[in-house]
Formats: structure tokens, C-alpha cells, sequence
């Protein structure tokens, strides 16, 4: 039976999810012994302390968050394996629970594009793996397209502080920002820095700003006046695969463990960021008409609609903001909504597709597979902890 000492932080989704996992994991292949070490701990007894308790309580493995310097390597020294969160950076000599933090980053700035936004501006930290990728990967897709960033970078601050900010400084940077502005915050907490700051000193959300989280925290999420939008992530499986490489490097079946990537999935609506901003103001009508129908039978010709003027003008305006056209955008944030049912539920395909506003359903493995490169079954095993 395997003994594993876990070493998260479960005050927040993230940590709470990898666990979820991890234990999914373990209901499935076997029973496994878990030693649940409190984060402080770590700071209390520092990597010899760890090491000791390990030692006496015969762990087989750590999973977790353990400081990046030298003395890590007198953990794995001792013949216990190592699969370390990277919470501030990547380790190099030790498989990773690291994730597609650009390809986040990436996700919040086409979902801000999509919404005609012409100012963007990033929330975060430059010292810390998760948050600098993000930054980077939301900074490259805008960057690509013309359009300059703001950015807040905090301090640096040990990782055991990063709750801690000035109301102030934020809110005197808030108000420097041109308006309407779209906000990546780094994760959730973050986010809701941005919406208190907001809130104290009367910047409208959304209507002035707009703020998108990441991890999809609902507590933290909920707990944001207004409720804040925020990229989910596969964590879940993170921990399942974690776990499992674990499980295969205790039997000495992997000689050289690769890093478990968590990815993002989707992008959760709330109101923090439910409003379109396109200065002309007919795009921004059937914008926000698109995104509040997107689930009803709604084509182009319901669109057209809305606005006083000409198809062929509508089709132009529409393009020169959104870079796409109106059926192509409505089919994008359908498919969109599609992945997203998709891992949220087990409803039958076609039963989801209905629900997603795809009216014709013979098409859709086709179609997604073009855009996902998989089918959707297939991209649910691919993100969801499952067998």
C-alpha cells in the first residue's frame, strides 16, 4: 500500500481540486495511505523537519509544495519520490504539477476581443511561474493584434503573502486606466482585489471596467461583489494524473516522469464581465443580444433585428470589431458553451448540443473535431479524471 505525504494548500480550489483527484485516483486503482501535511508546516519545520517525518512514518512519496532550492534534493536522496507543485516556479530536476498558464492568459484576451474591448490591462505578479506565464501568453495574443497592455505588478512577496495588497495603490491605478477597460487578474483572489478597489472608489463593474479571474474559485468568485468571471481549469485531473505517476514511479515503472499539466477548459460567465463594450454602439446592441440568446434559436436575421441599419453595413462593423463574421462568432461562442456543457455534465452528446443552441446535430463530432482536434467524447477523457 503506498504511503504519501500531501502537501497542498486547501484554502482555495486549486488545492482542494488536486486532492479531489489524487483521492479519485486511488478509489479506482487501490487503497493508499495519506498523510495530509498543513502548508504551514512547511514553514514551521522547513525541508529537514518534512524529511524526518517522512522518514518515520516510512512515505513512499511526497505530492505537493515544497520550496525550490537545494535541500529538496535531500528528500529525493533518501529514496522518497517527488512530484512538486510549481506554486512559484518549475523545478527542474522533479516532474512538475505545472499547466498551460500562457495558453490561459491566451483565452482571457480572445474573450475580451470577442467582447469589442480596445483596452486591456493585466493584474499580477512577475516573480511567480503561474501568474508570468499568464501575463505573457495575454500580452502575445493582444500584442499580435495591435493592441498595448497595462500592466500592475505587485512587489515581490513570499508565497505565503500573496493575500496581502494596498487598496490604495490598485485603486490609484484603477482610475489611471482609459475606460471602458478589460482586466485579466492573475487568479480569482486577484480578481476580486480589482473589485473591491472598484467598489471603494466608485469605478463601475462592468460598465467601466470589466475583471476575469482564473480556477473558477465559485467561493471566491461568489464572495466578489459583483460575481467574478474566471477561466476554469482541469484540476481535477491534474491530481488523477499526479496521483497516477505517482502510483508508477513507486512501482519503478517510469524512469524519467514528465510534468502533469493542468489546462484550462472554458471561461465561466459572471457579472463581472457580462457586458459588451464596442464604442459603435449598434455592436455593442447585438453583442450583448448575442451572448444574452446565445442558448435560444437565434441566427443572423434575429441579430440584423436589432439595429436600424443594412446587413451588409451590420457585416462590415461586425468584422472590423470582432474580426469575424456574425455566423461565425455565434457558431464559435455555441461550440464554446458546447465544451463547456461537456465536462460539466453526462448528458448524451445530442442532448448537449440542443442545449448549446446547435439545432442540427448529425455534425457536431465533425465539427468540434476540426476545432479541438478530438472527438467530444474524447475530450472529455482528455479532461476529466476518469478511467
Amino acid at each position: 500500500m503506498n504511503k504519501i505525504i500531501l502537501l497542498f494548500d486547501i484554502s482555495e480550489k486549486y488545492g482542494q481540486d488536486l486532492l479531489t483527484g489524487i483521492v479519485q485516483y486511488y478509489k479506482e486503482h487501490g487503497p493508499a495511505l495519506f498523510c495530509r501535511m498543513p502548508i504551514y508546516y512547511r514553514e514551521a519545520i522547513g525541508i529537514k523537519g518534512i524529511l524526518k517525518f517522512a522518514k518515520e512514518w516510512g512515505a513512499q512519496g511526497i505530492i505537493g509544495q515544497l520550496d525550490n532550492n537545494r535541500h529538496v534534493k535531500k528528500i529525493a536522496e533518501s529514496g522518497i519520490h517527488l512530484i512538486l507543485e510549481d506554486f512559484k516556479e518549475r523545478f527542474d530536476e522533479f516532474p512538475n504539477i505545472t499547466g498551460g498558464y500562457y495558453e490561459a492568459g491566451r483565452m482571457g484576451a480572445e474573450y475580451f476581443v470577442k467582447k469589442g474591448f480596445k483596452h486591456f490591462a493585466f493584474y499580477g505578479f512577475r516573480n511567480i511561474v503561474w501568474s508570468r506565464e499568464r501575463a505573457e501568453g495575454f500580452e502575445a495574443y493582444l500584442h499580435e493584434r495591435g493592441f498595448d497592455v497595462y500592466n500592475f505588478e505587485h512587489e515581490e512577496l513570499h508565497t505565503t503573502d500573496l493575500w496581502f495588497y494596498k487598496p490604495s495603490v490598485v485603486s490609484k491605478w484603477l482610475q489611471s486606466l482609459p475606460k471602458p477597460i478589460a482586466i485579466m487578474a492573475c487568479d480569482d483572489a486577484r480578481g476580486q482585489h480589482i473589485t473591491e478597489a472598484c467598489k471603494h472608489h466608485n469605478i463601475r463593474i462592468p460598465d467601466d471596467v470589466i475583471v476575469l479571474g482564473v480556477d473558477n474559485d465559485e467561493m471566491t468568485c461568489n464572495l466578489s461583489d459583483p460575481p467574478l468571471s474566471s477561466v476554469n481549469l482541469d484540476t481535477e485531473k491534474g491530481g488523477y494524473e499526479a496521483a497516477r505517476l505517482m502510483d508508477l514511479m513507486i512501482q519503478g515503472k517510469v524512469k524519467k516522469p514528465q510534468n502533469v499539466m493542468v489546462m484550462p477548459t472554458y471561461i465561466v460567465t459572471r457579472q463581472s464581465t457580462d457586458i459588451a463594450a464596442a464604442s459603435d454602439e449598434h455592436i455593442a446592441t447585438v453583442l450583448n443580444f448575442i451572448h444574452k440568446n446565445l442558448e435560444n434559436d437565434i441566427n443572423v436575421g434575429d441579430v440584423l433585428e436589432q439595429v436600424p441599419i443594412s446587413r451588409r453595413s451590420l457585416e462590415k462593423r461586425f468584422l472590423e470589431v470582432t474580426g469575424t463574421s456574425i455566423y461565425k462568432y455565434i457558431f464559435k461562442l455555441r461550440m464554446q458553451r458546447f465544451s463547456q456543457r461537456l465536462l460539466e455534465t453526462d448528458k448524451r452528446i445530442s442532448e448537449i448540443a440542443l442545449e448549446a443552441g446547435f439545432t442540427l446535430t448529425n455534425n457536431i463530432s465533425r465539427q468540434f473535431k476540426q476545432i479541438h482536434g478530438c472527438t467530444p467524447g474524447e475530450y472529455r477523457k482528455r479532461h476529466l479524471p476518469r478511467k
